[in-house]
C-alpha cells in the first residue's frame, strides 16, 4: 500500500506550488522520484497512474502543478514561462530534499512533452539529480512552429503577438485564447482531434483547470529550445521515451537530439501519437521509466 498527501512548498516569497506526495510502504529513507505535466495542464491529467506505479516500486514521489495551474498558486493563471517553471521545479527538488523520507543523494526526474524540455534542461543544469527520464519531449519550439503552424497563419500569430504586448504596455492584463478548439474561427494553440480528445478528457470533481492559456504561453513556446542543452545532460543518465508518429513534439526531432545526448542514455520507441504513451500504451512507456530509475536509483 502507498499513501498519498496533499503538500505545499514555497516558489519564492510570494507563490507557493501545490502538489501530491506519495509515500511507499517500510521505512526510509527511500529514493525519490520528482514529476511534473506538460503544456497548459494539471497533475489530474492521467499523471496519477505514473505516480502510483514508482510509489509502488518503493520511490518517494513528488508530482506537482505548475505555478499558475491547478492547486499552485500564481498570476496570472494559465500561463506558461517555461523559465520560470524550471526554477520553480528546483524549489520542489529542495523540498524532497528536505523531507526525511527522502534519501537526497538518489532523486529522479519525469518530465513529459512540454516538461519533458524541462527535464532536459534540468538534467544538463542541476547535479543534485540522479537520473532524468524526458517522455515525448519538446526539442525545439521553434522547429515545432515550422511543422505545426501553416505558412498562412504566421503573420495573424504574430499580429497577436503584437497586439497582446501593446496592450501589457497600456497596463492590461495578458490576453487569452482556447488551449484546445475545433472551430476555425477561434484562436486555439491545437486542433488536432487526437489532442482535443486529451485536454478535454473528463477530471476529477474539484479539478482546477480550464481550456484557456495566455497569447504569450506560445510566443514563450516557439522561442523555447530546451534540446540545445542535451550534449550537458551527460554524466546524468538520461532516458528519452519517443512515440514514432508523435506529431506535436514531432518524433524526428526527438530522434536527432537523442543522437546527440551523451552516454549514459537509453532510447524507447513507444508505437502511435504524442498522447499513446499516457493511455494506450502506458504499460511500454511507464515500464521503461520504472527499469530506468530501479537501475538508477535503487
Amino acid at each position: 500500500m502507498t499513501e498519498r498527501l496533499d503538500v505545499e512548498f514555497g516558489a519564492d516569497g510570494a507563490v507557493t506550488l501545490g502538489g501530491w506526495l506519495y509515500l511507499p510502504d517500510g521505512p526510509g529513507p527511500h529514493p525519490a522520484i520528482t514529476m511534473a505535466h506538460g503544456y497548459a495542464l494539471v497533475k489530474e491529467h492521467v499523471l496519477e497512474p505514473f505516480a502510483q506505479a514508482f510509489a509502488e516500486d518503493g520511490f518517494v514521489v513528488l508530482l506537482h502543478d505548475h505555478r499558475g495551474f491547478g492547486s499552485s498558486g500564481g498570476e496570472p493563471r494559465q500561463d506558461v514561462d517555461p523559465w520560470r517553471q524550471i526554477a520553480d521545479w528546483r524549489r520542489a527538488i529542495s523540498f524532497l530534499e528536505s523531507r526525511s523520507e527522502v534519501d537526497p543523494k538518489r532523486i529522479g526526474l519525469w518530465g513529459t512533452s512540454y516538461a519533458g524540455g524541462h527535464a532536459i534542461v534540468l538534467g544538463a543544469t542541476d547535479r543534485r539529480l540522479s537520473c532524468v527520464v524526458a517522455m515525448v519531449p519538446t526539442i525545439s519550439g521553434y522547429e515545432q512552429g515550422l511543422r505545426r503552424i501553416p505558412p498562412d497563419a504566421v503573420d495573424g500569430l504574430e499580429e497577436a503577438f503584437a497586439e497582446d504586448e501593446r496592450a501589457q504596455a497600456r497596463g492590461e492584463p495578458p490576453r487569452y485564447q482556447a488551449l484546445v478548439g475545433d472551430d476555425p474561427a477561434v484562436p486555439a494553440s491545437y486542433r488536432a482531434r487526437e489532442a482535443i480528445d486529451f485536454f478535454l478528457q473528463s477530471l476529477p470533481e474539484g479539478t482546477q483547470w480550464e481550456n484557456m492559456v495566455t497569447i504569450r504561453s506560445t510566443r514563450a513556446a516557439r522561442m523555447y529550445e530546451p534540446g540545445v542543452w542535451i550534449g550537458r545532460v551527460s554524466p546524468t543518465p538520461l532516458l528519452m521515451v519517443v512515440a514514432l508518429n508523435d506529431t506535436v513534439t514531432v518524433a524526428g526531432l526527438a530522434l536527432a537530439a537523442y543522437e546527440r545526448a551523451l552516454e549514459p542514455k537509453r532510447l524507447e520507441l513507444i508505437p502511435g501519437g504524442h498522447f499513446d504513451p499516457y493511455v494506450s500504451n502506458f504499460s511500454k512507456s511507464s515500464g521503461a521509466a520504472r527499469a530506468w530509475f530501479r537501475h538508477h536509483l535503487t
